[in-house]
């Protein structure tokens, strides 16, 4: 789990990895904080399961069921996460069951950040994993320049009052009040306020503020409610504004490098542009009385359907043989693919194995003037990362906005979640389950009501917040050949006469 343990336990977390191509083995350490002077990051060693007997379905935890304030207008904003709640003192236990989304981009310049969100009866907690090449912090640090170094700067908005909180990167041994600081919004300027919370660092790498290639750096923020003037956790339904400024320096000098926004056209005066954060998962979908439900099935090639679908990441071989800085992130390298892997983990050194999965679905071929009962996608599973080590995943479904194209798009140029709207738990398979695999199913009845009441195609993104190793999951894409056809990626909506 991603969690600071003391030093003196370290030791018996230790896992080595298998010998790689190169003759050299990769040290992987189960924590993402790092204490002393990092080992060298050899490539990531890939674990690819033999082509893949079922395992039984294991049903998502119970979750709160959220009810939506009467009075909360619609939302305006593009960028919306729902954060599910748990009933722990402990959140980093949760990990892997944290909302997630993502933003900007990943070279030898500009970083890439995975954000995880959750809460508990205490405190809101925003975990961001950062890919960057050269972590630099600042030896003395002053409020004025935190964010002249590698930063996350985390605006909050509860609805009466603008909360700024920034946490510039450091080594974890440092005392952090030095690195972190709260503002509060005076009419237009912020003023510095004593808002308490807590932040947290981690990285992987050579080592720090150097010239040498490193892997990433994370960042904790843990938000007590109480500091926000609260008595007690936001209701259910609860709606805040979040965005999140990413600052980056990669040398000694400072050579100006433009921050990354959350959501990307942000601007703290416009409400519009503020990511929405829900407090409590998205409610479960009530259809309207109808009456004459028919089911119809969408698959690529199914009368003629088209449905177009592309992993993007490093897929199950870690982006084996291309520069991780200079390729990963811009190279098309799984359009046709037959298969695809999601994959996720809390260890920043791995990230060239992290994988999404993008598809397309279109409703014009159902029949207009109907309503949606209920919809669901089935995916075919049929292996895993090194089954003898792996964890049932919790998979998390998104809705986007913008098209793509199989051929061009990249993990750099895929478009990013609109809004969580789905999961299920995938479990481990221990074998090769025989094809066409093992079906998994991802209720998305309010997503499909939304886009066929729109007109539009459903457009979806698939990836996890997952923190063990070996947490890659593989299944049958649109692209597989004709006599597997079953499994490829499946909409089931069941529409009825209103």
């Amino acid at each position: 789990m991603r969690r600071l343990i003391p030093i003196v336990l370290l030791a018996l977390l230790l896992l080595v990895g298998t010998l790689g191509a190169s003759g050299t083995y990769t040290l992987y350490l189960p924590l993402v904080a790092r204490s002393g002077t990092p080992a060298a990051l050899p490539s990531p060693t890939p674990t690819v399961s033999p082509a893949p007997a079922p395992s039984p379905t294991l049903q998502p935890a119970p979750a709160p069921s959220p009810t939506p304030r009467p009075d909360a207008p619609p939302p305006t904003q593009r960028h919306r996460v729902n954060a599910p709640y748990f009933a722990t003192q402990e959140l980093d236990d949760r990990f892997p069951e944290m909302a997630i989304f993502w933003f900007g981009r990943v070279d030898r310049t500009n970083n890439y950040a995975d954000v995880r969100v959750g809460y508990n009866d205490s405190e809101l907690y925003v975990d961001v994993t950062v890919f960057d090449r050269r972590l630099w912090y600042a030896r003395n640090p002053t409020r004025a320049t935190l964010t002249d170094w590698d930063a996350l700067t985390l605006f909050l908005d509860t609805g009466d009052t603008r909360h700024r909180f920034v946490a510039q990167f450091s080594h974890e041994d440092l005392p952090r009040e030095p690195y972190q600081a709260a503002y509060r919004a005076q009419g237009s300027t912020w003023q510095v306020a004593n808002t308490a919370f807590q932040s947290r660092p981690g990285w992987r790498g050579e080592g720090l503020n150097d010239d040498v290639d490193d892997r990433g750096w994370a960042m904790t923020f843990r938000i007590p409610f109480a500091s926000l003037g609260l008595d007690q956790r936001p209701p259910e339904g609860t709606r805040w504004l979040m965005a999140l400024r990413l600052d980056d320096r990669d040398d000694r000098a400072g050579t100006p490098i433009e921050p990354q926004f959350w959501p990307p056209a942000w601007q703290v005066d416009d409400a519009a542009s503020w990511g929405l954060l829900n407090f409590g998962l998205r409610p479960s979908y009530t259809p309207p009385s109808t009456r004459n439900p028919q089911s119809f099935t969408l698959r690529q090639g199914l009368d003629g359907l088209t449905v177009p679908d592309v992993a993007v990441g490093g897929g199950t071989v870690c982006g084996d043989g291309i520069d991780f800085w200079t390729e990963w992130g811009h190279l098309p390298h799984h359009a046709g693919a037959r298969d695809f892997n999601i994959q996720n983990q809390s260890e920043i050194a791995d990230w060239p194995c992290f994988s999404k999965y993008y598809v397309t679905f279109p409703l014009d071929s159902l029949p207009s003037g109907r309503v949606v009962v209920d919809a669901k996608l089935i995916l075919h599973q049929f292996g895993n990362s090194q089954p003898a080590d792996a964890e049932p995943s919790l998979i998390q479904v998104f809705t986007i906005d913008d098209d793509w194209q199989e051929n061009t798009i990249t993990w750099n140029t895929a478009p990013l979640a609109r809004e969580n709207v789905g999961a299920a738990w995938v479990p481990v398979l221990p074998d090769f389950p025989g094809w066409p695999g093992v079906p998994r199913e991802f209720d998305l009845s309010s997503a499909v009501a939304e886009a066929y009441a729109a007109g539009e195609p459903l457009r979806l993104a698939l990836y996890s917040a997952d923190s063990a190793y070996h947490s890659g999951k593989y299944f049958v894409s649109s692209d597989t050949e004709d006599w597997n056809a079953v499994a490829r990626p499946t909409l089931v909506v069941r529409l009825g006469n209103p």
